[in-house]
């Protein structure tokens, strides 16, 4: 079983590289090809993980054994859904994720919009395939660069804050592999604490925030550094680039 419900057996995958392919069925016991369009000639679910530079001749090349009852479930970066339509030709049911790298481990954050010619079922079986690997959330499409900035790119801003958080333990004589072992568990235990309660942060943070403590020197700190202001301005720099790489 992949993903805690998919059977091997009922999965086809088109990799263009060989390595890639012989890793592929030995590791997971799937069935593996190199052409693209044996895939849309034989299944009901095709999902697009292709990069965005090489998409249009991808789509092109399987074009021809596209079906109206298909649904096409793209992971594709930039990529709109209306280009992946007219690409398709005819009126194709087209699902857009942004997923994001946690997924490897169980826990990806993604984000999903349904085309025009999707159907509320369609929309239901991407979520369901993505739930497998995480949690998701149906977003507008003119959303999704707003998510490539807060959870696309968001692993990446949460690693360096556990690396600076890790360093700092180092500095105030921890070693590395306590440091570090702490900052993430810490980040992970906050995670699964505010999903669980479904509370505001702000909620949570007064809880361990007791007057005159450790809790609130410390925040007073990230004030004055700018934490805050930095993260909202991370976020928003990578808001705008994806719009920027969506119009090239």
């Amino acid at each position: 079983m992949i993903g805690g419900g998919v059977p091997a057996r009922e999965l086809l995958i088109a990799e263009p590289i060989g390595a890639r392919r012989d890793f592929l069925q030995e590791r997971y016991e799937v069935t593996v090809t190199d052409d693209n369009s044996a895939v849309t000639g034989a299944c009901n679910a095709i999902l697009l993980c292709i990069k965005p530079q090489t998409c249009n001749q991808a789509l092109q090349d399987i074009k021809r054994t596209v079906r109206q009852d298909q649904l096409f479930i793209s992971i594709m970066a930039g990529i709109k859904i209306e280009a992946i339509e007219n690409s398709l030709g005819g009126a194709p049911r087209v699902v857009r994720v942004m997923p994001n790298t946690s997924a490897l481990v169980m826990e990806g954050a993604s984000a999903l919009c349904a085309g025009s010619h999707a159907t509320a079922a369609d929309l239901s079986l991407a979520r369901h395939i993505f739930d497998m690997v995480g949690k998701s959330w149906t977003v507008e499409e003119k959303l999704l660069d707003a998510v490539t900035g807060l959870s696309g790119s968001g692993p990446a801003y949460v690693l360096t804050f556990i690396e600076a958080l890790s360093d700092a333990g180092v500095k105030n004589g921890l070693t590395r592999e306590a440091a570090t072992g702490l900052a993430a568990q810490t980040v992970f235990g906050t995670a699964k604490l505010l999903l669980e309660t479904r509370e505001h942060p702000a909620v949570l943070r007064d809880k361990v925030t007791s007057p005159g403590g450790t809790t609130i020197a410390g925040l007073a700190a990230l004030e004055k550094e700018g934490f805050r202001n930095a993260a909202i301005a991370a976020v928003d720099a990578a808001t705008a680039r994806s719009m920027e790489l969506g119009k090239k």
